[in-house]
């Protein structure tokens, strides 16, 4: 290993930037992150690898940190896991449990676990600004690992070859092993088979397709069964993008369709854009970009993949709560950047088409039953809003707080849920929504602190219909972020923001008109 691990930790934190820090979203102790990889359930324990740079807490030095959990809220930060070195940077990509030994790594009784990463090799190898696919293996659980002697183990002779998800297939001709991989610069999804995960023989690709203006990344490809009946299984295409995304910089879209082993084909209500939004003039792109499915409409959920091998069909995503438009400058230190919490998907049909849904993790579960969740604060029924604000528990340092509510707009033109305000009521985060538009907002251009990067303050706004009339919310408030869970998670929106430290209020007003909140709850977590 290389002395280039040697190198001395970032320096101690400047005053006021501690109280960014989470208190349920993991971030790393004192350095960079950013993408997760290798996500895995193995013996009881969640497995998330990031990239990460073990000597600073900027972008570089691409190694894969490592941390683990038992029920993916409480994280343990371990050494790092695969190391860059002279050679290489250890880019994005995933783990799996080897559990037929096809790669010889382990044993039929203790299978080894095998990460597929993406090499950027360096100037002193012989593959100098290529990008290729190589294998790191595990006999003890994932805690120390080994690279193959003889990477890389499958070459395009491309510099934007990366970002390797690898699942077992199983269909009319057996079992195999299936990557699915990005050409970055060419928005293109590649597909390739192994047997043994050495030898890789290509398949299929797919796209451009939707959101295609920046580079394509870190995809996943997985089936879903609809409205959990497993005699109607689709598959969901998950493709990041940046720049380009529907709130600006980077985001995940997601493809709905058929996968038979070989080629994905979407179905035509995944496609707003088939040609992808590239080809299509300004005022014609814009809204064909509102059209593609979306993972996320918020800032600041990026690179989200999925875990291999949880049990029960679950499939469970985290995403890089970050955004490559100011990753960089984020006002925190030592440490920098921080995952979005845990989700569960399922797709649903609605209206003849078909959707994700996601509900966040907020507590282990413990033979099939959610934990309670922290201190409940405040629990309302039924109250009228009409002018006059309603002032919710503050929100709490050391914790979250989950916010979750059932308003009816009523005669109201407008909802606002008013986080991090200060005493008179101004400032802060504002969650909105317009009833005219049928449009749920986010707009943090007063939240905080936004003038380290120009493209900080912003609104992102999502299409959101009331089919009963009623909005429902569960939203996520932690030190330094905003996640907002519309309509069971039919709409998901992510922000960073980063309130001035006496700005702690929070606030529920109807504008326009009488409103009626069903329900209201108000807990925290820490």
């Amino acid at each position: 290993m290389s002395t280039f691990l040697d190198a001395p930790r970032p320096e101690t934190p400047p005053a006021g930037t501690t109280r960014f820090r989470p208190a349920i979203h993991f971030t790393a102790r004192d350095t960079w992150l950013n993408d997760p990889n290798g996500l895995v359930f193995h013996n009881g324990i969640y497995h998330l690898f990031f990239q990460n740079n073990p000597f600073g807490n900027v972008w570089g030095n691409m190694s894969w940190g490592h941390a683990t959990s038992p029920d993916l809220v409480h994280w343990t930060e371990h050494p790092v896991a695969i190391a860059c070195d002279d050679v290489e940077d250890v880019f994005s990509g995933s783990v799996v449990v080897d559990h037929g030994n096809t790669s010889g790594f382990g044993t039929a009784d203790a299978p080894a676990l095998v990460a597929i990463y993406t090499s950027a090799y360096k100037g002193s190898s012989e593959h100098s600004g290529m990008q290729a696919q190589s294998l790191a293996y595990s006999a003890d659980a994932g805690l120390t690992w080994n690279k193959y002697d003889e990477n890389p183990v499958l070459t395009r002779n491309s510099s934007n070859f990366r970002d390797p998800k690898v699942f077992r297939y199983q269909g009319d001709q057996g079992a195999y092993w299936v990557m699915v991989a990005v050409e970055a610069h060419h928005q293109q999804v590649v597909f390739y088979r192994s047997d043994d995960l050495k030898s890789w023989e290509y398949l299929s690709d797919f796209g451009p397709a939707n959101a295609d203006a920046g580079d394509w990344e870190c995809p996943d490809l997985f089936p879903l069964a609809v409205d959990g009946d497993p005699g109607n299984t689709k598959w969901v295409l998950i493709v990041n993008v940046n720049p380009g995304a529907v709130a600006g910089g980077s985001g995940g879209q997601y493809f709905v369709g058929h996968f038979d082993g070989v080629r994905f084909v979407p179905d035509a209500g995944s496609l707003a854009a088939p040609g992808g939004v590239s080809s299509l003039d300004a005022a014609t792109a814009a809204a064909a970009l509102r059209q593609c499915l979306w993972l996320d409409w918020g800032r600041d959920c990026y690179a989200s993949v999925s875990f291999s091998n949880v049990p029960d069909g679950r499939r469970i995503v985290i995403g890089w709560m970050n955004n490559w438009d100011y990753a960089n400058e984020l006002p925190t230190a030592p440490w920098r950047s921080s995952m979005t919490l845990a989700r569960e998907l399922r797709l649903t049909a609605a209206h003849g088409a078909l959707r994700l849904v996601q509900q966040p993790i907020l507590a282990g579960r413990s033979e099939g039953e959610e934990l309670i969740p922290g201190k409940q604060l405040v629990s309302a029924g039924l109250r009228e809003l009409n002018g006059e604000a309603l002032r919710l528990p503050d929100a709490v340092p050391g914790t979250a707080q989950i916010i979750e509510a059932e308003i009816a707009p009523g005669g109201a033109d407008r909802l606002d849920l008013r986080i991090f305000g200060g005493r008179d009521g101004a400032a802060g985060a504002v969650l909105s929504y317009d009833t005219a538009r049928a449009e749920l907002s986010l707009d943090r251009r007063s939240s905080g602190d936004t003038g380290f990067h120009a493209k900080f303050a912003s609104v992102e706004s999502a299409p959101l219909v009331l089919e009963d009339g009623v909005l429902k919310l569960q939203v996520v408030v932690d030190h330094c972020s905003v996640e907002v869970f519309a309509q069971g998670g039919a709409v998901v929106l992510t922000d960073l923001v980063f309130p001035d430290a006496e700005h702690q209020q929070v606030w529920l007003s109807a504008e326009g008109g009488r409103a009626t909140v069903l329900r209201l709850t108000v807990s925290s977590l820490d």
